[in-house]
């Protein structure tokens, strides 16, 4: 890949990652500030279907990572096709796509986040803004479901929510691996963003109540960074219980964990392109 084109995937990066950022936190605003979405798996299939868009619009030219723990496990497991030069070019785009899209977001929700601030007391940048500044970062265990404070901070430690964000971006760039492998015939390629995204979806909606159910540090870090310029400060960053690096750590090291299952434990068994055809009756 020549330096033009390494610029526009980058800016595909960049492009996909705003989508996928802005459908998602979008979707978490909507919900906190104006009940607009109901319950978890309704906020957790917009965030699918906004990956699965992501993915359409902008893998034909970058790839379509969206997300740094998916870019450090293609740089270390499939060097052949994706060399590690690439990995901060994408990261930096990934970050970019991100900011733009959480700033978009305050933006347009800024009135509805004054209105929501005003009627439950929050001040914001003070202990227990995290019931708003959830619109953009991310908070374990979740404040629109167990409040905030040390009763709510003793249900999860710093250690066992890193565990569960490696977890769940495990088990999202496991699948990734197989949705993507060329030999691998039972895969409906074109298919391949959708059922990515819905994965995204069914693991938001189990895990989201422990972590918020991040899986992507651009994802959370982004918006992050909005919310500790828009005066959410050391609630933003470090965040309660310092914690903010968690959604960086846990998916960096799950992704490769996930990654590297695949690799081990599935794709040494395709030694031929397998056809769903061939397990169908014969009629």
């Amino acid at each position: 890949m020549n330096e033009a084109s390494l610029a526009r995937a980058c800016v595909a990066e960049a492009v996909g990652t705003f989508l996928l950022v802005l459908f998602g936190t979008g979707s978490v605003a909507a919900a906190v500030l104006t009940g607009a979405q109901v319950g978890v798996w309704q906020v957790a299939a917009v965030w699918g279907f906004g990956v699965t868009l992501a993915i359409y619009a902008t893998a034909a030219v970058s790839g379509a990572h969206l997300n740094p723990a998916v870019t450090l496990a293609v740089a270390v497991l499939r060097r052949e096709s994706f060399p590690r030069s690439r990995i901060l070019p994408y990261w930096g785009a990934q970050l970019a796509g991100a900011v733009l899209a959480g700033t978009a977001v305050l933006v347009t929700f800024s009135p509805f986040l004054d209105r929501f601030e005003a009627e439950h007391g929050i001040d914001r940048g003070a202990a227990g803004s995290e019931a708003s500044a959830m619109v953009f970062g991310e908070y374990f265990p979740n404040p629109a479901m167990f409040g905030t404070g040390s009763e709510a901070e003793a249900l999860i430690s710093p250690l066992q929510a890193v565990g569960i964000e490696a977890f769940g971006t495990a088990i999202l760039v496991f699948m990734i691996f197989a949705l993507t492998e060329p030999r691998n015939g039972a895969r409906p390629a074109w298919l391949a963003p959708f059922f990515i995204g819905f994965t995204v979806a069914v693991l938001i909606s189990l895990f989201a109540p422990a972590t918020q159910a991040g899986w992507n540090p651009a994802r959370d870090l982004g918006p992050r960074l909005v919310a500790f310029a828009a005066g959410w400060g050391e609630i933003a960053i470090p965040g309660p219980q310092g914690g903010f690096w968690v959604y960086i750590a846990g998916p960096l090291v799950g992704g490769l964990v996930g990654g590297a299952a695949y690799d081990r434990l599935v794709r040494p068994g395709l030694t031929r392109g397998f056809d769903v055809s061939d397990e169908l009756p014969r009629l």
